[in-house]
């Protein structure tokens, strides 16, 4: 089994099932737009807006054309610069959780193999993470961090968090799995506890 590309792109799909399969083909921050919900979410937005101004993001929609009204719509809201846009071949079929093809009978990203799925990011100009160096000696924070730094795990690690999401300005209902992967995208583990000690000395 070919282990996952690990890249330093983040990469942005239309869903959870599109995110569950794309997991299994690519090591890196994935993030969904909940189909046409970015539209009318601007906290997500400027989620996806500081992923790719920190490390760039990589857009992967499906083929049709809702796909590509989402893809358009993310080109008009992000600077070019900071995004690749990566496409998967027209494949006719349904996904098999679905009783029915979709609109124009093709197959989703969640529908690709891991190998297309692999060829499509690479061909975007992903920027592979070589040598197998672990992501713990890259500086990754890990949940037991989150739970010695007081954000998971203690009595008022709720508050804690609560005050950290809204220091960073993201999304108030980020569970803490989804906040570990927001910080391991957009700050060092050093980072992390200078943001909080800021935190502490401005809330005691």
């Amino acid at each position: 089994m070919t282990a996952p590309l690990r890249i330093r792109e983040a990469i942005v799909v239309e869903g959870r099932y599109d995110k569950s399969t794309l997991a299994g083909a690519v090591d890196t921050t994935i993030l969904e737009t909940a189909g046409f919900g970015v539209f009318n979410d601007a906290e997500r937005l400027a989620l996806l807006r500081r992923l790719a101004a920190k490390r760039g993001l990589i857009v992967l929609t499906d083929s049709d054309g809702a796909g590509f009204v989402i893809r358009n719509y993310l080109k008009g809201a992000i600077p070019p610069e900071q995004l690749k846009h990566a496409y998967i071949p027209d494949v006719y079929g349904k996904e098999r959780r679905k009783r029915a093809p979709g609109k124009e009978g093709k197959l989703g990203v969640e529908g690709m193999s891991p190998a297309v799925l692999r060829r499509a990011i690479l061909r975007a100009g992903a920027t592979v993470l070589d040598g197998p160096a672990s992501r713990r000696s890259q500086g990754t924070l890990t949940p037991a961090d989150l739970f010695a730094l007081g954000l998971s795990g203690t009595p008022d690690a709720a508050c804690r968090r609560a005050a950290l999401l809204r220091r960073l300005e993201l999304p108030e209902h980020m569970s803490a799995k989804a906040l570990l992967a927001a910080l391991n995208a957009l700050y060092t583990p050093e980072e992390l506890v200078e943001l909080l000690e800021e935190q502490d000395a401005a809330d005691p």
